[in-house]
């Protein structure tokens, strides 16, 4: 399940640095191809940090501007923070997030979405890469097909705004789940 591990650099070198700027603790809900590596253990690169929110917001502006692509972060070490702003989350995600390398930082808590939520992020998207890191992750955990239609049905699809095109790709991730399963 997920990775607990010393976080790999260069990631360690950008997040140490940020977590040394921070006065206080600031928690980061991250979804993307960084949990779906870093936390659950798909190998592929990424070089991004999506995140959901900041809190508290009071430390918002003084993260993002440092840590953001083309940031002093992002050009010394080549990795940045993505404030995600266009992603669809389950409503509840917050109650299910779980702290991605626990003791490493001070004041830095970087929270990982829950599997089934982080697929449901990918949902509206639906590239390759998308697919790939929800089959990813439906062999990993593995998904109960339930749990993901339930939650999709209960805390995501009532904030879409498409909603019809977002109910065929559910049908089509259960599908292509079910023909990796019977392989």
């Amino acid at each position: 399940m997920p990775q607990h591990d010393l976080v790999p650099q260069p990631w360690r070198a950008f997040l140490m640095e940020l977590d040394g700027l921070l006065t206080e603790p600031v928690e980061l809900p991250c979804l993307g191809g960084f949990v779906v590596t870093m936390h659950y253990g798909l190998v592929r690169s990424t070089g991004d940090i999506d995140i959901v929110q900041i809190a508290p917001r009071g430390t918002r502006k003084t993260i993002i501007d440092v840590a953001k692509q083309g940031g002093e972060l992002h050009q010394k070490h080549k990795v940045y923070l993505d404030h995600v702003t266009v992603a669809e989350v389950p409503m509840d995600y917050e109650s299910r997030l779980t702290q991605m390398f626990p003791g490493q930082f001070n004041n830095l808590r970087l929270m990982a979405l829950d599997p089934y939520d982080l697929a449901l992020t990918k949902l509206q998207r639906n590239g390759e890469r998308d697919r790939s890191d929800v089959r990813f992750l439906a062999r990993k955990i593995p998904f109960d097909l339930k749990i993901l239609e339930k939650r999709y049905q209960t805390e995501l699809r009532p904030t879409l705004s498409n909603p019809e095109r977002e109910n065929s790709t559910m049908q089509l991730w259960k599908e292509m789940i079910e023909e990796d399963r019977a392989t």
